[in-house]
């Protein structure tokens, strides 16, 4: 008889996927890693935010982050990549009153050619929170992740976001 027979008990941990929603981690090509979703205003100062897997698309958290982000009105205008561009996120902003600012990908302007057309001049303030996650990346912490739990990880952000905040109160620190 082998021991494990005479003395069953609970495997130390579920055998189940790794990762999952107390990590935020997901396998991707890169390897392990994870997303911030980020709201910012047109400023760039962040409203909300949600941490998912690497392995998870964009779309799947949009409505989450909007929600996430909802101060009592919505916002006029919701920027995006192509990753935000599916007709469920498009008719999800309308119902809500938010006109997207997101490019068709290109199987939808084959399938139908006479979409409206991008408001180009405001697709590029998008630049604004490609410029907000490089600055919450100058933090050690959040470029590197170095906490395992999304909360954690999540408090890290948070604490860059009171950074940001106090940056943007006392403009006279360069640091």
């Amino acid at each position: 008889m082998r021991r494990w027979q005479q003395h069953p008990r609970r495997p130390p941990r579920s055998r189940g996927q790794k990762g999952g929603s107390e990590t935020a981690l997901g396998r991707s090509r890169g390897g392990w890693g994870s997303k911030i979703h980020l709201l910012t205003d047109g400023h760039g100062l962040p409203l909300a935010v949600v941490l998912s897997g690497g392995n998870r698309h964009e779309s799947c958290y949009l409505e989450e982050l909007v929600l996430a982000g909802y101060r009592g009105r919505w916002p006029l205008w919701l920027l995006g990549d192509r990753g935000y561009s599916a007709p469920r996120i498009r008719l999800w902003l309308e119902q809500h009153g938010i006109r997207p600012v997101v490019p068709y990908r290109k199987d939808e302007l084959k399938q139908r050619p006479n979409l409206p057309q991008l408001d180009r001049e405001r697709y590029r303030m998008r630049n604004v929170i490609e410029r907000t996650i490089g600055r919450l990346k100058q933090c050690r912490s959040i470029a590197t992740r170095f906490k395992k739990l999304a909360v954690s990880f999540l408090a890290m952000i948070r604490l860059a976001f009171v950074q940001l905040y106090l940056r943007t109160i006392d403009s006279s620190d360069t640091a």
